[in-house]
């Protein structure tokens, strides 16, 4: 008798299976209350305009201010975030993040003065403030504004801009409301019964053995964008024009010049990477050619290339095995890293499976005042699952030890510098699963998923950063993006990467439409940078190097206290140098070569 595998509501989960915003606000009228104080204490951050600049005092009193205000627009924030992505249904939800988003832009708004006024200081003047010991504290945050001089503008236009935070994610909130929430894909068919089709499912049915429940479900999900394919072009297309948008009126070359600027990274590295990977598409499809031959097949589709290779081997973790897997693998890091990840993803940090209207993927949500959340949607019979578990990990643990170790105004590090903490974490755990195997079915089954991860991390994640340079590029140049050159460029770039072992289907390039990184523009880039500077720095932990472990948490503690760049350097990866990205590179093509010889 068949059976059908249903998600649940959000009030049907288990309070053991959530996690406990108890550390943000342990109840609904402390966020109310606090939202009022906010709302409150926004009016008095016009008593600063016009006096930053009149003394050392004067500056610390704005910066202490305002980095008070800053603290608690975080905490209010990333609690309504939370629970939005908890629920994206939810209206009360939604109604609260509304609420928080127009008190945060209205903050914004009023202190649009803050970094002309700084950055109007005279630089003899600004000297001596720095040395005064109510100012510096704040010293590198004030150098970090002081660099973005000749992008901001006057304080009226600042005012103006940051009146419109709320109108700029419109075109990512309505993509989000669109794919998770409206969109239904039915249910596919598998011999274990009927499965109920979401975002979150996909990615685990094309991991299915059985050839047409990938294909069914693959089909039938790219038929439902198809539906939405002309909204969703709209809202890229908006989304790019919002981009380019702000980087002129910043005074940038373009929308990713003004994107990398902020983290301090040379354009160069985007464009390295994209080379170095090209160069490396010869072993790309080598493998596609090795997996087309061992699934028996005439033509890879897309809806193949991700199942295992070594199929008869059935994987299974419960959400508590998975823990003790991800635990085990970054014993490296002792016990100051080990407790407190073992107790948070047992605890109260993690959210951890499906259900309605809930967030597609995975992320961690590190806060100053909170615990460093994971929002996962755990499938026992995905092992992708718990090296995403790992990943998430790194992330909450580099907030862990960056709250510690770093004042609020410069414990935020960027993404850059995230990418490499989660991945990292990431490489420990394929090195001990595959140490401990206990046969060589195992073995090849974890170096074919290290492939794909490297696949999907390294090649895959620079195929999207060149996408976003190729669509912003047409705008920047004159040109117009619609639904047909959207899909016409996403082609061309599938033809690239899979090269001629894999046949494209029609609704194929629709991929382009479906990443939700795209509305937060030149980010994919720094997966891609990330997993190649984790292969190196848990390298170098692994082999037990002198100084490779305490570099490596020299590099968790230093939060945003250098650019990512510096930051990295004192990990021990120089990332301006294409020798990292080869390395990841050279890796991949030997664990092509060592599953192509296992599976002879």
């Amino acid at each position: 008798m068949s059976t059908t595998n249903t998600i649940p509501q959000r009030q049907d989960v288990p309070s053991a299976d959530r996690w406990d915003l108890g550390s943000l606000f342990s109840k609904e009228q402390d966020w109310e209350q606090a939202l009022r104080e906010y709302q409150e204490a926004i009016p008095h951050i016009s008593e600063f305009e016009g006096r930053i600049g009149d003394s050392a005092d004067s500056l610390a009193d704005w910066l202490e201010f305002s980095t008070r205000l800053e603290r608690q627009a975080e905490r209010l924030g990333y609690y309504a975030h939370l629970r939005v992505s908890e629920d994206l249904g939810s209206s009360a939800a939604q109604d609260r993040f509304a609420r928080f988003m127009q008190a945060a832009t209205k903050a914004e708004a009023a202190a649009g003065f803050q970094a002309p006024e700084i950055q109007a200081i005279p630089d003899d003047r600004m000297q001596e403030f720095l040395a005064h010991e109510r100012v510096a504290p704040y010293e590198i945050a004030l150098r970090k504004l002081l660099r973005l001089k000749p992008h901001v503008l006057s304080a009226a236009e600042e005012r103006l801009l940051a009146m419109q935070q709320e109108t700029n994610q419109t075109s990512s909130k309505v993509f989000g409301a669109l794919t998770d929430v409206d969109m239904k894909f039915g249910t596919v068919n598998t011999p274990e019964g009927e499965r109920e089709l979401s975002q979150s499912a996909y990615g685990s049915l094309m991991l299915h053995p059985k050839r047409e429940v990938r294909e069914e479900a693959h089909t039938q999900f790219y038929s439902e964008f198809n539906d939405h394919k002309n909204a969703l072009a709209a809202l890229y297309a908006g989304s790019i024009q919002k981009d380019i948008y702000k980087a002129q009126v910043r005074n940038y070359p373009s929308a990713r010049e003004a994107a990398l600027f902020v983290d301090d990274v040379p354009v160069a590295v985007y464009d390295s990477l994209i080379s170095a990977v090209h160069e490396a598409l010869p072993h790309l499809h080598r493998y596609y050619a090795l997996r087309r031959r061992v699934l028996g097949l005439d033509k890879l589709r897309l809806y193949d290339a991700k199942v295992p290779l070594v199929s008869e081997l059935t994987v299974h973790h419960t959400y508590e095995q998975a823990v003790d897997q991800v635990v085990g693998a970054v014993e490296p890091l002792g016990s100051e890293y080990v407790e407190p990840l073992r107790e948070g993803l047992l605890g109260a940090w993690v959210d951890r499976y499906e259900n309605k209207g809930k967030r597609s993927g995975a992320f961690s949500a590190g806060s100053y005042d909170g615990y460093p959340y994971i929002l996962m949607n755990y499938k026992e019979d995905v092992l992708g699952d718990v090296f995403t578990l790992a990943h998430e990990a790194g992330h909450s643990m580099h907030s862990y030890f960056s709250v510690r170790s770093n004042p609020f105004q410069h414990y935020d590090y960027t993404i850059f510098e995230a990418e490499v903490a989660s991945t990292f974490n990431e490489q420990l755990l394929f090195h001990r699963m595959r140490r401990e195997a206990k046969d060589d079915t195992l073995r090849l089954y974890l170096v074919n998923k290290q492939i794909d991860d490297i696949l999907g991390t390294l090649f895959r994640q620079t195929m999207f950063a060149e996408f976003e340079k190729r669509t912003h590029e047409i705008v920047e140049n004159g040109g117009a993006v619609t639904l047909d050159v959207f899909r016409a460029e996403y082609r061309a770039l599938l033809e690239k990467y899979f090269g001629s072992e894999v046949e494209l289907l029609p609704n194929d390039d629709l991929e382009g439409l479906r990443v939700p990184h795209f509305y937060r523009a030149f980010y994919v880039y720094k997966y891609a940078t990330g997993i190649s500077a984790a292969i190196a720095l848990s390298g170098r932990v692994l082999r037990e190097e002198p100084g490779a472990l305490e570099d490596y948490q020299a590099f968790l503690r230093s939060g945003g206290s250098r650019y990512p760049i510096d930051s990295l350097r004192i990990a021990g990866v120089d990332m301006t140098k294409p020798e990292p990205v080869r390395e990841a590179l050279a890796l991949f093509a030997g664990l092509v070569e060592e599953l192509e010889s296992g599976l002879q």
